[in-house]
């Protein structure tokens, strides 16, 4: 057990939002007033960088209703950040702590924000001030390492599986090839979904490329050939992460031969920019038509649309994130710990069940988790494993229905 401080708390939010990023936060301030050792509760404003100008908002003073309306309001009610912090930066941040006596640290992310607060619990020690450090997870990536999955994964499946359900119907309308490109740095999960409201093989997506899978151009346009021949049309899903086999994002390879300033675009954690741009679906739909001639073939980029849907929030994601943000304060102040990241457990049985508790900070941070092969079907699918573990977290998928069909 270690010492129980007394002091203010405070929290950010950092990296992509998410739809209910929020539940986390409301969850956080809920329980923090309520706690006797924090004497002040404290948002920064665009997290660590709001924290070393000082730029906060008093949480303790918002009330009930207000708390609770924005708590179902999508993305970063506090701003987001982007942002790895070096010495120099802990350094002002701790003279806004110290100036306001703040001895808990919070911070609602992904796994840069889990080593964010890894490097602000690592440097605070360095400098001999006492206190405690702790994440929240949050990412629609789903690539947490240590969690059974991630709060805002469930609601964003859910917009990528409806997504996908809508365009196949269009496909079916109006056929030929469909291409659209899914988030997924590193890992596959958030594509994965977009068969969560597929009912057979004849339904899109038909093809689903992943991260951790090589992606080989001339496999793909073979594959979208056969399944065109097959059904007359064809729908594909695919990771913004898909890779050659020495690891270089299809992106930037295809960046790199078209001579485009995007190829050494990167972001303060070192990571290639791979968002916000059509470039991907551009390129793909242009290696088909080049393949298969004169057909139909259209590209869309999902973007930052999966990760704040408000109309697909899923409610167990609402509830889960929403006890995670609760739960760290209860971790911080218990004595227990002194940092660490919320993670969920699944427990086993026939229905679906979540618990939480604690792992170091250094087992969630920086690095990502890759979807298991049990999840992965070949090259281009995945398993019903994969949908037993994921529809859960979307709280439902309802499946589309066609016409009977009575010929005259």
């Amino acid at each position: 057990m270690s010492e129980i401080l007394k002091g203010a708390a405070v929290i950010g939010q950092s990296g992509g939002p998410t739809v209910v990023i929020n539940q986390s936060l409301v969850g956080f301030v809920q329980a923090a007033v309520q706690a006797d050792c924090i004497t002040a509760v404290y948002g920064a404003r665009h997290g660590i960088a709001g924290m070393m100008k000082g730029d906060l908002i008093d949480l303790g003073k918002e009330n009930h209703a207000t708390l609770e309306a924005v708590a179902n309001v999508p993305a970063a009610a506090l701003g987001s950040v982007r942002m790895k912090p070096v010495t120099e930066d802990i350094a002002k941040a701790i003279e806004t702590f110290k100036k306001h006596d703040i001895r808990y640290f919070f911070y609602i992310g992904g796994n840069d924000t889990a080593e964010t607060a890894h490097i602000m619990e690592q440097q605070t020690r360095a400098m001999g001030y006492d206190m405690r450090c702790f994440h929240i997870p949050k990412t629609i990536d789903n690539d947490l390492r240590v969690t059974d999955h991630c709060p805002g994964y469930g609601s964003a499946a859910k917009f990528v599986a409806h997504a996908f359900q809508g365009d196949d119907r269009d496909n079916r309308s109006l056929p030929g090839v469909k291409i659209n490109v899914v988030m997924g740095r590193h890992a596959g999960w958030l594509t994965a979904a977009a068969s969560l409201g597929r009912r057979n093989a004849d339904d899109g997506p038909h093809l689903i490329y992943l991260p951790e899978r090589t992606f080989q151009p001339e496999v793909f346009v073979k594959q979208v050939e056969e399944v065109y021949s097959r059904l007359g049309r064809c729908i594909v899903a695919v990771s913004e992460g898909i890779h050659d086999a020495d690891g270089k994002p299809f992106l930037q390879v295809y960046a790199e031969r078209a001579g485009s300033a995007m190829a050494g675009m990167k972001d303060s954690h070192g990571n290639v920019q791979l968002s916000g741009t059509g470039a991907l679906g551009d390129a793909l739909a242009g290696l088909v038509k080049e393949h298969m001639g004169d057909i139909r073939v259209r590209a869309d980029t999902f973007g930052y649309l999966q990760r704040s849907f408000p109309a697909d929030a899923s409610e167990v994601d609402r509830k889960e994130a929403r006890e995670v943000g609760r739960r760290a304060v209860e971790a911080a102040i218990s004595g227990a710990h002194t940092s660490g990241s919320i993670a969920l457990k699944r427990e086993e049985g026939s229905s679906y069940k979540c618990t939480t508790f604690v792992t170091p900070l250094e087992s969630v941070a920086k690095y990502t988790k890759d979807m298991p092969d049990e999840y992965l079907s070949g090259e281009e699918g995945v398993t019903q494993a994969f949908r037993d573990y994921a529809l859960p977290l979307t709280g439902g998928v309802s499946p589309m229905t066609d016409l009977e069909g009575h010929s005259v």
